[in-house]
């Protein structure tokens, strides 16, 4: 058909324009969340479109593709600072597993994924079917915090909202969700993919952190 070839061109160079428009804003949400300390993908990608006059949804990018072109990011601009500020969280986090043992600790976030950086906090969950039992647990041991509450999707057809605890100890910022035991059989639902959250108990994130050290040493 004579009409057909045009079409198929505009068809394929708006899919073109639609993945180019992706490719920058995941970018710029990137560098927005490295320079900037946003946290939250949707405000970083949404604070790109603005900058970048886009308005269109369909360019809008998965929040995965913003999580890998974070680490490209880091990788270019932040290759001498972002791995030893990843590694200082890394030591705090394995202290802060210990710490909250009796709660059956997990790290989660951006300490656990390698994305890391000078604003990340160190995120953990701990467990347990006592609403109060961590706010005791801090008053107990002299540590002033902040309680905030944070939704979370337990699976497809549960929400959750969650007892946080935000605190500061070692010059760094800590995060805790306070889920129930269940929990520590089926993580909440990643906000990146929303798969179960990847996590992280002491005994792993020791072996992950002697892994790197080996590649390191190797790479070196």
């Amino acid at each position: 058909m004579p009409g057909a070839r045009p079409f198929v061109h505009a068809q394929v160079h708006a899919q073109t324009r639609t993945r180019e428009r992706r490719q920058r804003l995941a970018h710029e949400a990137a560098r927005l969340m490295a320079e900037d300390g946003i946290r939250d993908f949707h405000q970083a990608k949404l604070k790109a479109a603005r900058r970048l006059g886009i308005a269109e949804d369909a360019a809008l990018p998965r929040n995965r593709e913003i999580e890998d072109a974070l680490r490209q990011y880091q990788r270019l601009f932040h290759a001498d600072d972002q791995p030893a500020e990843l590694h200082r969280r890394r030591e705090a986090a394995l202290h802060a597993l210990e710490f909250f043992a009796p709660f059956i600790p997990r790290l989660v976030g951006p300490v656990l994924e390698g994305t890391a950086d000078t604003h990340a906090p160190v995120a953990l969950h701990l467990h347990s079917d006592d609403p109060d039992a961590v706010a005791r647990w801090l008053v107990e041991h002299d540590i002033p915090a902040e309680a905030r509450s944070r939704r979370l999707r337990l699976d497809r057809q549960r929400d959750l909202d969650a007892p946080v605890w935000l605190f500061a100890a070692e010059g760094l910022s800590f995060d805790l969700t306070v889920l129930p035991l269940d929990c520590v059989r089926q993580a909440p639902l990643s906000g990146i993919d929303e798969r179960p959250q990847r996590r992280a108990s002491e005994a792993q994130l020791r072996a992950l952190m002697a892994e790197m050290e080996i590649a390191g040493y190797v790479q070196g």
